[in-house]
């Protein structure tokens, strides 16, 4: 759909080994320890820089189970990019689009063929197909394990799936980098939402050595304020929903909950607030402003989105607080009731979107006995093996565990607790048979 195309062009092939050839090959790597999961940048960087792809993306694979993915939303100019020492002249190797092209071009050539160890080593079952799950799956897939991925939605993606727009990441090339963990031999099951149905007890009684849960923190949270449930007012993820199940044909236009020509607010500046506010833009809407409590030096929001956003038309309220919703006189959101530094002040909006955040749901640890979580409802865990709740044989990672993070992140803990349930399977196997 023309109007979600994606907005961050990919390399040429001549371009991109022309840029790879920039690479310095330092001593001493600094884009490596920005990088994460510590992904071998100079050596995938200096393959493609001869042209060998196929080199390039086997050093990738070796840490990474999303490199399409995470060379489009990765913060790189506060990770391996930023880390890079040409960066102090302002003129960085553009790290993550070489990682994407290659990734790319890799999944167009068909050129990958993995060799794989038999499925004997134990059999793993993987709650969310967001990226700590499909991270999970890839890496015990690769080393021997017969791995299950249970997904409540239609299709498997999680967060890259629904949450971040089509103009970033293209649905497409999320459905590409699922279908090679597929490769690997993993089973999806898919609208098995755990926890409404069956329980992490019944997939026990599937015979399933470990279960790990990745579902992420799929509950907005809440203002608390007055007009918070007048019609209008929504949370921002199910804008950002609606609008990518319509971009890839799924549902009409008028499922989408915004009316072009409507004046939109978003709560908050982190990265859905300004996916939303783009998604908004792109969707229609007259205007859209972000209302953000602190100054723009605070926003948490990702700084190459951020000036995306400004470019493309989005308008900024700093140091504002929220006090109230109003109301029109059919019920309806018409604006919003603030505290600024100059006084008390009114806005008038059409529509509202909050994003202030995420907490996790509690539909598996409820329904499941010896999983213990803190105080906000995220899960405990340990850190030998790493990752294992206090129930035996369960692991949890990701945002359910570590709080909302980046793709990035999530699959750094993801691949400690991949290391953490395969010790404790080979454990459990070998006190079996001694």
């Amino acid at each position: 759909m023309e109007t979600f195309k994606e907005v961050n062009e990919s390399f040429t092939l001549l371009e991109a080994i022309t840029e790879a050839k920039r690479c310095l090959h330092c001593k001493v790597p600094s884009c490596v320890k920005g990088c994460p999961i510590g992904n071998d940048i100079p050596g995938f960087v200096h393959e493609l820089s001869k042209g060998n792809m196929g080199n390039a993306m086997s050093i990738i694979n070796e840490k990474s189970n999303l490199p399409a993915i995470c060379g489009r939303v990765c913060p790189h100019e506060k990770q391996c990019q930023g880390s890079c020492i040409l960066n102090r002249k302002g003129n960085p190797i553009q790290i993550g689009k070489l990682e994407r092209f290659a990734a790319d071009f890799d999944s167009d050539m068909n050129l990958t063929r993995e060799k794989l160890p038999q499925k004997n080593r134990g059999k793993v079952a993987v709650i969310g197909s967001g990226p700590a799950g499909l991270t999970v799956a890839g890496d015990l897939a690769r080393a021997g394990f017969n791995v299950t991925i249970f997904e409540s939605q239609r299709e498997p993606g999680g967060i890259l799936m629904y949450g971040i727009p089509e103009y970033r990441l293209p649905k497409q090339i999320v459905k590409k980098e699922i279908q090679k963990i597929e490769a690997l031999g993993v089973d999806f099951r898919l609208r098995c939402p755990v926890g409404e149905n069956f329980t992490i007890d019944d997939i026990f009684a599937q015979g399933f050595d470990a279960i790990f849960i990745g579902t992420g923190t799929d509950l907005p949270k809440k203002m608390e304020i007055p007009g918070e449930y007048l019609a209008g007012v929504m949370q921002a993820t199910h804008l950002l929903h609606m609008a990518n199940v319509y971009s890839d044909g799924l549902v009409g236009r008028d499922k989408v909950p915004l009316k072009e020509g409507e004046k939109v607010a978003v709560m908050g500046c982190g990265n859905v607030s300004i996916d939303a506010a783009r998604t908004a833009i792109r969707m229609g809407a007259e205007s859209v402003t972000i209302v953000y409590r602190r100054t723009v030096k605070d926003k948490p929001a990702n700084e190459a989105e951020y000036e995306a956003a400004v470019k493309e038309g989005v308008k900024f309220l700093w140091q504002i607080s929220t006090k109230e919703f109003l109301s029109d006189e059919e019920g309806h959101v018409r604006g919003i009731r603030t505290t600024t530094p100059e006084g008390d002040m009114d806005f008038d909006f059409d529509r509202v979107y909050i994003a202030i955040g995420s907490q996790p749901a509690k539909r598996i640890v409820s329904t499941t006995e010896g999983i213990e979580v803190d105080e906000k409802g995220y899960v405990i865990v340990k850190d030998f093996p790493a990752g294992m709740t206090t129930r035996k044989g369960v692991f949890a990672g990701g945002d359910i565990v570590h709080r909302p993070q980046t793709v990035v992140l999530a699959m750094k803990k993801a691949k400690e607790v991949a290391v953490g349930i395969a010790q404790y399977v080979d454990a459990v196997k070998l006190l079996q048979e001694s």
